[in-house]
């Protein structure tokens, strides 16, 4: 099974100049956790509700705050066409719950998460990969 068969398509990215509240209301409007940070067509980071939280609420940030200020910089990856097998041994070793999906061509086409790979049916992987990424750092 290839990501593409399991990837979610609908990606929301957001400018690394957008608000904070810009990017949680963003997170509500669509029932996310997560959105890929972008200048122009060049991703450079992610940010997540627990970012918003512990980055941001948590530091006292004004909701004015740039996105920039709390995301995690630089974009994991992987490539659409590869297997879910090798991709989530990858997620399980780097300890990322989510990972861009890019075609060859390096254009964003989606997004894998644990969700994705747990719906696939593929128990022991999903297993695997959640003890991988939920183990304290």
């Amino acid at each position: 099974m290839t990501v593409r068969e399991i990837m979610s398509r609908e990606v929301r990215t957001i400018s690394p100049d957008s608000t904070l509240q810009e990017a949680a209301l963003l997170m509500r409007q669509v029932d996310i956790g997560a959105l890929l940070v972008s200048e122009g067509d060049q991703l450079i980071g992610m940010v997540t509700d627990r970012d918003l939280v512990v980055r941001g609420l948590a530091d006292a940030l004004a909701t004015t705050t740039p996105v920039n200020e709390v995301m995690s910089a630089g974009v994991c990856y992987c490539f659409e066409d590869e297997t879910v097998d090798h991709v989530s041994k990858n997620m399980a070793q780097i300890q990322k719950r989510r990972l861009a999906v890019v075609n060859r061509e390096k254009r964003l086409v989606g997004i894998l998460s644990l969700a994705n790979v747990a719906s696939c049916n593929a128990e022991k992987l999903s297993a695997n990969l959640l003890r991988s990424v939920a183990r304290p750092h």
